[in-house]
């Protein structure tokens, strides 16, 4: 029997070892997790009665074998939620489907709904025609980013940047307002810095712009544009946060016979002879075999493999830039934000999954209210309200490094500048979760990536899989889509590995915005 050992209990090494064993018998399967959680930045992270969705994870995908394999851990809902139920709220339900007020294992079918907050007004996501949206935007405004459009339909700019891929597409007064500032805050990189390659990848998320780009396009129509996106009205997401699914994954794979070893930190790779031997865990433990998949950051990957690699893919993969990511949940009596939607929720909240922060003058990227996401994410969903505000920076900066009372304080102080609460809103409790390499970026040596990849595909025994693990900015499904590759090839024993990279380089494999 050969071994398989699998770096990472995320959504890409727990699809990988469960697809792995089964489709087939002929596998010892080994996941190496180094924390004691599975989910990756897809946990759920549990809290005094409360839970919290790190990063926000719609599941909603275009790929069948995606759809199919959540179906299969977890169906959806045949029977109304706790919030349907109270607001009698009608939906379409599945057909002898389980019950979530009785059963853990259910997809909620969700609504999706998300706002934006600019000069201090809140506008829909996407921008909607609404007399309202005229009205934040100011006359003024409105026609400069027409005419602005208008330009950026017949002068090009060269895209050396991710500055200039927007701007070709959207022109420079939209790019300006909901784009420049807001990328800046997420990356800690003004666009100028970023490669266009983010763009060509992660336009599908920026719904905001394409609808206003539509817009403006019924008033100047290019007829050499196409639409870049589309937009989902609804999703799935299971009853207790998205870790839940991953935990039930890493159930059925012990059950196939799979093995999770949790506080195995991998940071040594023995490799010769164009293979892969084992590795070394931080505590010295050692795994051998003789296939590995790898979701471990590609930074890190290729440090543990030592002298062995050459100057220059060592120098790229050292330069590989990342985000990290820390999220503050806050529990409230209330929200001083009204809710004006004509849509029903409890406690009459505003309605909204995310708000996305667009104002750069506070440090806050995004609002989570996870009631809105789950009524089971939230001890007493009738009564209080649970937040996550998300805050991007680097681990080590004065952000991450802030006590957790001090970084509560803060996000406090932030929430009452936008009028979110107020001073004699009720903090009932609060909880701080820091997220390392939450985001792999595009600059630094990222340009030079393929050099890279290429001398990682000379193992013909390590595969490549997840965010991390190929150092792109992935949805959740397209790492699943990943790990659905590299099992494929190792069934089949196909040598080449480009079908592994190319996933989320189409525009088939994107629908809007599923996640962080």
């Amino acid at each position: 029997m050969k071994k398989c050992i699998i770096i990472g209990g995320g959504p890409a090494g727990l699809t990988a070892g469960y697809e792995l064993l089964k489709k087939s018998n002929e596998y010892e399967v080994i996941i190496l997790e180094q924390s004691d959680v599975l989910g990756g930045i897809s946990r759920t992270v549990k809290y005094n009665g409360h839970r919290m969705d790190i990063g926000g994870h719609r599941f909603f995908s275009k790929d069948k074998a995606v759809n199919d394999f959540w179906a299969e851990l977890m169906p959806v809902q045949g029977k109304p939620s706790f919030d349907d139920n109270i607001l009698g709220r009608e939906k379409k339900l599945s057909a002898g489907g389980p019950d979530p007020e009785t059963e853990d294992r259910v997809m909620l079918l969700r609504r999706r709904i998300s706002r934006i907050y600019y000069l201090r007004k809140f506008f829909d996501y996407p921008i909607s025609m609404k007399p309202q949206t005229f009205i934040n935007m100011g006359a003024v405004k409105t026609v400069k980013a027409g005419f602005s459009y208008l330009k950026s339909t017949v002068s090009k700019k060269e895209e050396t940047s991710l500055e200039n891929f927007y701007i070709n597409r959207f022109g420079k007064v939209l790019y300006s307002m909901f784009f420049e500032g807001y990328t800046e805050k997420l990356w800690g990189r003004h666009p100028r810095e970023i490669s266009a390659d983010w763009g060509a990848q992660r336009v599908k998320g920026l719904s905001i712009l394409a609808v206003i780009k539509d817009m403006l396009s019924k008033l100047v129509p290019d007829k050499n544009r196409k639409v870049e996106t589309s937009l989902i009205e609804e999703f799935l997401y299971p009853k207790y946060g998205p870790g839940q699914l991953w935990e039930a994954v890493g159930e059925e794979f012990t059950k196939l016979g799979g093995k999770i070893l949790y506080g195995k930190k991998v940071t040594g790779i023995d490799i010769s002879d164009g293979r892969i031997n084992s590795i070394k865990c931080e505590n010295g433990e050692s795994f051998d075999g003789d296939i590995f998949v790898s979701s471990m950051p590609v930074k890190d990957l290729v440090c543990g493999m030592g002298e062995s690699v050459p100057a220059e893919e060592k120098e790229i993969a050292s330069g590989l830039p990342y985000r990290d990511f820390v999220t503050v949940g806050l529990l409230v009596d209330k929200l001083n934000l009204k809710n004006e939607t004509g849509i029903k929720t409890l406690g009459n909240i505003v309605p909204d999954c995310w708000i996305y922060v667009q104002d750069v003058g506070v440090k806050l990227g995004r609002i989570q209210i996870f009631n809105n996401w789950s009524p089971y994410l939230v001890k007493d969903p009738q009564n209080t309200v649970w937040v996550g505000l998300e805050y991007f920076c680097d681990e080590g900066d004065s952000f991450w490094n802030m006590s957790e009372k001090d970084c509560v304080e803060f996000a406090v102080k932030e929430l009452v500048s936008m009028g979110v609460i107020d001073e004699k809103t009720k903090i009932l409790d609060s909880h701080r979760e820091k997220v390392q390499k939450a985001y792999p970026a595009y600059f630094d040596t990222y340009s030079r990536m393929d050099k890279l990849v290429e001398f990682l595909n000379t193992f013909e025994n390590l595969y490549c899989v997840g965010r991390n693990g190929q150092h792109r900015y992935n949805n959740m499904d397209h790492s699943m889509v990943t790990s659905f590759e590299a099992v494929s090839n190792i069934l089949s024993g196909k040598k080449t590995k480009e079908n592994i990279w190319n996933v989320n380089t189409e525009a088939e494999y994107h629908e809007e915005k599923s996640e962080t």
